[in-house]
């Protein structure tokens, strides 16, 4: 059985490396900065610590190519850079563990922020092994593990680190999530080393040009490009205006740590992942413009489900179907999205284009929503989520604009 193969095994418990730094910078250190007593424009601004996921392919072929001195002999040139942001990623949780928020939001900030580089760094790695060690036939299997291991690592530092911190101080939770990264480190030194299929270095002369400029090229040459990067990147605008603030109004409507734990982590990852299943269903259905349309509309309209959890406030059988709502949607936008994604790479640069756009979707969750914090604290909470269903319509207007020049 392909899913007995060890190679999947590694790459399960890779993928749970991979996603157990996402929170640590995110949802879970907002609720720590919330409780410390940060205003909610500091820690909408926090959000910015992410801008490492979306120019992450900017450093991506150093991590392909170059080779490290001492590591890249002992254990090849994919474990030696894994195990390099392995170790570093852990000690910089460490030192995150170390600053005290009230005291210094800004060398938080600055921590945080090396932590989401070395995280992307490690996923630019991960993703590389994991191509590199497959082939055709197991590659669907690779996939869906990797998943699978990704989102039980965000459990494990979403709902698992609200649980610790229930009983525990931020610090040694934090410590904790530090501790985890072993898993991932000691697998970097049981798996095995891929058959290098490309050892062109890096210094080549051709390289820039095909490695950059050329994927480049050939996206820009094609119809409505300029349309196609802009409704990229406002797709899940609406959808990340909430996200980047749902642990403060979650905080402010009364619920408790466990509470929040058990809706929005646990019940919230089941949601999503049937969200992902149906948006999948969706695509094969209806094509992937018409998929992308009927999911974004679903993922607007969940935004207004926080409208009536703030009416209702310490309600948590509202808390349920808020976060249903929303977790299920999104998954189905995401599932939309990603299978665009994959339909707009040219099979000559597909890995590049890949990471190009997929960064892209980055920046309306780092860059364009950064200012909602400051928002927030401007307004009630019925009328932020309001506004932040405003804010999914452009993308959706220029994806109607999309579906109307490809009938042409």
């Amino acid at each position: 059985m392909i899913y007995l193969d060890i190679r999947i095994f590694y790459i399960f418990l890779l993928g749970f490396s991979s996603g157990l730094p996402f929170w640590l910078t995110s949802g879970t250190l907002a609720f720590w900065l919330a409780e410390s007593g940060s205003s909610n424009t500091a820690i909408g601004l926090f959000a910015l610590v992410g801008v490492p996921y979306t120019f992450k392919f900017l450093w991506s072929p150093l991590v392909d190519r170059l080779p490290i001195p001492i590591l890249t002999r002992l254990l090849g040139r994919r474990r030696g850079w894994m195990l390099l942001s392995q170790i570093l990623l852990a000690l910089a949780i460490l030192m995150m563990s170390g600053i005290k928020p009230a005291e210094n939001l800004g060398l938080m900030a600055v921590f945080a922020l090396l932590v989401a580089f070395l995280s992307a760094t490690q996923d630019i790695v991960i993703d590389a092994y994991r191509v590199d060690i497959l082939d055709e036939k197991t590659y669907g299997a690779g996939a869906a593990t990797v998943v699978l291991g990704y989102r039980i690592g965000m459990l494990a530092s979403g709902a698992g680190a609200l649980y610790l911190a229930s009983y525990l101080p931020w610090p040694v939770v934090y410590q904790i999530m530090a501790v985890l990264v072993g898993i991932g480190l000691l697998t970097t030194l049981l798996c095995q080393e891929p058959v290098q299929r490309d050892t062109e270095a890096v210094t080549h002369h051709n390289w820039f040009q095909k490695a950059v400029i050329a994927p480049f090229a050939d996206f820009i040459s094609r119809p409505n490009w300029w349309v196609i990067l802009a409704f990229i990147m406002l797709y899940k605008l609406g959808d990340a205006f909430v996200s980047n603030m749902t642990s403060p109004f979650y905080l402010q409507m009364g619920f408790s740590k466990i509470e929040i734990a058990n809706v929005t982590k646990l019940f919230g990852i089941v949601a999503s992942l049937f969200g992902v299943f149906v948006g999948g269903l969706a695509v094969g259905r209806y094509g992937v413009l018409k998929a992308l349309l009927v999911c974004g509309l679903f993922q607007l309209f969940s935004n207004l489900a926080f409208v009536v959890q703030a009416y209702m406030g310490h309600d948590l059988t509202a808390l349920v179907f808020t976060i249903g709502a929303e977790y299920i949607a999104g998954g189905m936008a995401t599932a939309a999205l990603v299978a665009y994604l994959s339909k707009l790479c040219h099979a000559s640069f597909t890995a590049t284009q890949y990471a190009l756009l997929s960064s892209l979707t980055a920046v309306g969750r780092t860059f364009l929503s950064s200012s909602c914090g400051l928002i927030a604290d401007s307004v009630s909470w019925p009328v932020y989520f309001g506004i932040s269903t405003l804010v999914g319509l452009p993308g959706m207007l220029l994806l109607v604009y999309l579906m109307r020049s490809d009938k042409r």
